[in-house]
Order: structure tokens, then sequence, then C-alpha cells
């Protein structure tokens, strides 16, 4: 250890100076000169050396109990079992933080990040966020998810199961981080069951009805159920489709970007990214769209007058086919107002999303006969082919010469 063996007394000199004052600590025979320490804090030390070079100075109320320790760092050491111990003394709250920090300098995907941070501000802190890493175990596991179970706001057992996801997440990055727990702190955990989602299988009539209803809810979000049926867009990518990703010519759509709340993204995964041909009835209702909706709404001359007093001054053009009327990016939470309406109003079940639109569009380029299953999986940008029919491979190279012409004819009367 390059230590001595013997606990180290802080408070009295080991090599007192002539002239120094004993305290009453000692004895006649054996007197004790006090150090600049004497009576602050424990009198103690283990002093020892860890396998980094680092000096590791513990202290203990009693000789016997820093001698048990250095005995302890002795076999430790001598195995190459010894454990940094500074690790399992920061906090949970600590580890939760640094967790987010990192995803953030790495530019991590931006959605997922947003729901770590939430659930871990909102359940892990308040749950365990003072505490120890060292002294978590597999018991406040278990315990947390009775917490989640009680919690207000979390209704549906696959809400308490995410939040157990980013407990997980926490866990295993504290592990990483060489805090001291428990093997098995996530191990055989009991959640609680959840029926599984059960997606929406639109029809075209229904698609039709959908895009109708929503043209009346928001007339310039229409086109976002046509570019998701159309197209297989996510919602993110949709909100993030420019004019120059276009290919008005060549019937074309150039994936490259998303949106999330307001701000440029990276895409799901690789494959999200593609050069995806289109059918050309898509390219007529993206041209309309652009035709009939400037990038800002405009106002009456009033509403103006009273813009310009307020010093407001119109967003910066970024391109964006679709944006609200104020001509900023659309985001989620505006959205999911005017998509729950259009739900109602077309008549359609209330579970129905916005990735419903990309299921079709996946069944009906498989049901047409006109694609095989590699094709469809490389048009539908899976990362995964198990996500389409099978196992996963890659697409073949002739899908870029693809001709899409399968939903012209589903909405020739639309």
């Amino acid at each position: 250890m390059a230590e001595s063996d013997a606990p180290f007394d802080r408070w009295h000199k080991k090599y007192p100076k002539p002239g120094d004052v004993s305290c009453r600590c000692g004895t006649k025979k054996n007197p004790l000169y006090p150090s600049a320490d004497h009576g602050r804090g424990l009198q103690w030390q283990a002093r020892y050396t860890d396998p980094d070079g680092k000096p590791r100075r513990p202290t203990f109320e009693t000789w016997e109990k820093a001698r048990d320790h250095l005995d302890e760092i002795r076999v430790a050491l001598r195995s190459n079992s010894w454990v940094d111990p500074e690790p399992g003394k920061k906090t949970v709250a600590f580890y939760a933080d640094e967790l987010i920090a990192r995803r953030k300098r790495k530019k991590k995907n931006y959605n997922t990040t947003k729901n770590y941070e939430s659930h871990l501000h909102s359940h892990i802190k308040p749950f365990a966020g003072t505490r120890p890493a060292q002294t978590l175990t597999r018991r406040d596991t278990m315990a947390f998810i009775d917490f989640l179970l009680d919690r207000p706001g979390l209704n549906e057992a696959s809400s308490v199961i995410q939040v157990y996801k980013t407990w997980r997440i926490l866990m295993n990055y504290m592990v990483d981080a060489d805090a001291p727990l428990p093997a098995n702190i996530c191990a055989r955990i009991e959640l609680p069951d959840v029926d599984p989602r059960v997606s929406v299988a639109l029809s075209p009539e229904q698609v039709a009805d959908l895009a109708a209803a929503m043209s009346q809810v928001a007339p310039r979000l229409e086109i976002l159920v046509w570019i998701g049926a159309c197209a297989g867009l996510r919602k993110g990518e949709a909100f993030g489709l420019t004019k120059d990703a276009v290919d008005w010519d060549q019937d074309l759509l150039y994936v490259r970007e998303q949106r999330q709340d307001g701000r440029s993204a990276k895409l799901k995964t690789r494959t999200s990214y593609a050069t995806l041909p289109v059918d050309h009835f898509l390219i007529v209702r993206l041209k309309e769209h652009v035709e009939t909706f400037p990038q800002v709404a405009p106002v009456c001359a009033e509403t103006a007058r009273q813009r310009r007093a307020r010093g407001y001054v119109p967003p910066a053009d970024e391109g964006l086919i679709v944006t609200n009327r104020l001509g900023r990016p659309l985001k989620r939470e505006a959205f999911r107002h005017y998509w729950k309406a259009a739900v109602e109003l077309a008549g359609l079940p209330g579970e129905t999303r916005f990735h419903d639109l990309k299921h079709f569009y996946t069944t009906r380029l498989g049901s047409s006969g006109d694609f095989d299953p590699k094709t469809v999986q490389a048009l539908s940008r899976h990362a995964e082919f198990s996500e389409t029919w099978d196992t996963y491979a890659h697409p073949p190279l002739a899908v870029q010469g693809v001709k899409v012409r399968t939903f012209g004819s589903l909405f020739a009367a639309a």
C-alpha cells in the first residue's frame, strides 16, 4: 500500500518540536502533543495509495476501526478487487444530471434526451435524488415501481414502464461510472401488465376522410395527412420537410432532417435518411399546398397594424412546407390539438395516431403487388427488415430507380 500499516493520529504530532506543550490526551510517561487538527474531525486516518497512485485518507473515530479498514484494503489490493469508494458517495441526482449533460454534449437524439430529462426530473429525483449511489439496492428498484404506481399523472401502466426504463438506463450509467451498485439491482423486477398498443388499420376512404376533416380543422395542416399516408414520413420528418427537399420534376423527396420543438434534429436512424420516390399524386398535393398557403398566413389590415405596433417581426424563411399561421415551425403540442379534433371529426377511433399513416403507407405498398418485400422495406425506411416482414437485410440498389404510382389511383376522387 506504500503507506504505514498503522492508522495515523491526526490530532497529535508524530515528531514534536522542542518547546511544544503536551495536551491532556497523553500521560506523563507517554505525552502527546496537539497538532493543528487537534479536536477537529475524526482522529484516526487510514492512509494508503490506490492502484492509480492516488493517496487515500479516510478517517475513523477509533484506532481499531481504522486498522480494520486498512486490513480490508490490503486484501482488496492484493486480490485486485479494490473499488473506488468516491463514486458511491455521489448522489443519484449527480449522476442523473451528468447523464443528461453528456447526452446533450454528444448530440444524442433530442426527443429521447428530452424524455429522459423529464422522467429524471419528475419522478426519479423526487424518489432517490439525494441518496448516495452506494446505498441503493434491488429493494429500492421494487419500491420505485410502487412509487410510480401511486404517482399522480402516471395513469397508464405503459407510462410506468417507460419511466422504469429510464431508471434502468441511469443504473447502467452509474455502474459504468464505477458506482458500487448491486449486480441485480434491476433483475427480476415485477412490472405492471400492459395491453399491447394496437395500430389502427386505415382504409383509403378513412385517410381521405381524415384529410377532409383536417382541411376543416386547420386547412394549412391537411398536407401532413397526405405526406404521412403517401410518403410514410414520421411526424417530425413531415414537420421538417422543406421545399428544396422536393424534386418537383422527378417525384422525389430528400428526407434529411426532422423538427423537434421547432428545431432541426437528426433523423431516427441511419436508414431514415433517403432519397424517396413518391407518387406524382403527392407532388401535385404539395404544389397546391405551397401555392395556397404562404409561410405566414395573411391577416387583415387591423391585425397587421396591431402587429407592427407590438414590434412584430416575421420569422426567417426556412423553406418549410408546413408552418403554423405565424410562419414558425410547427410543434408537436400544437399539432396534437388539431390532430385529435380531425380524428374525431372524421369518425376514426380515438387512439388513431399519425404513425398509423406510415403503417397505411407500408401496408398499401406491400399489398399493391408492385414491389418486392425488400423494396417495401427500403421505401418504408425501416432500420430492420423485421419491421416490414422478415429479418434485416440491406435494401437493393435498384430501389433508386423505382417509380411509385400506388396512391394516385387510391385517391383519384379526393
